[in-house]
C-alpha cells in the first residue's frame, strides 16, 4: 500500500443513479404480501397503492422505498415476470444480509445461495440470494468489510 492509497477514501459502492424500477408481476396483492414484510426488515416501506384505471388499460401497481423521501421500488399488476430477472438491495451490513435472507425465505421465497462474500465481485462483497414466489432473484447485498 502506498501512501497515495492510504490517503484515498474508501470507495462507496452503495449508489445508484437508478432512481425507480417497475417489475411486473402477474400476482399484485401476493407479491405485495411477500414484499412487505421482506422488505421493512431492512428499511425500505410500503409507501404508496395506485388502484388500477380500466379504462385507460393502467395497471395497479404499489411503491415501496424510504418512509421520508420516495418510492422506487415498484410492484405492476397482472404483469408477466422477465427471464434472469435481478434485483439487489443494498444493505449497510452482513446482519442485514442475514436478516433478509431469513425473512424471505420465512415468507415463501426459496434459497439460490445462503450469505457468503463474493470476492469474484470484490473483496468486501457480501450477498444472499433467494426466488421470490413469482421466481424473481432477489438479493440483499452490502459492499463493507465486516466490522470489528
Amino acid at each position: 500500500m502506498t501512501s497515495t492509497d492510504a490517503a484515498r477514501p474508501a470507495l462507496d459502492r452503495s449508489g445508484s443513479r437508478i432512481d425507480h424500477l417497475n417489475i411486473a408481476v402477474p400476482d399484485l396483492a401476493a407479491a405485495v404480501a411477500f414484499y412487505e414484510p421482506v422488505l421493512a426488515c431492512i428499511g425500505i416501506a410500503k409507501m404508496l397503492e395506485i388502484p388500477a384505471i380500466t379504462v385507460q388499460d393502467f395497471p395497479a401497481m404499489t411503491g415501496f422505498g424510504l418512509a421520508e423521501v420516495k418510492p422506487y421500488f415498484w410492484l405492476i399488476d397482472h404483469g408477466t415476470v422477465g427471464t434472469n430477472m435481478h434485483v439487489a438491495f443494498t444493505v449497510d451490513t452482513r446482519e442485514a444480509v442475514d436478516t433478509f435472507y431469513a425473512a424471505a425465505l420465512a415468507a415463501g421465497a426459496t434459497s439460490r445461495e445462503a450469505p457468503a462474500i463474493h470476492t469474484q465481485y470484490h473483496d468486501d462483497y457480501y450477498g444472499g440470494f433467494v426466488n421470490d414466489p413469482h421466481g424473481i432473484n432477489l438479493e440483499a447485498v452490502c459492499h463493507h468489510p465486516r466490522r470489528t
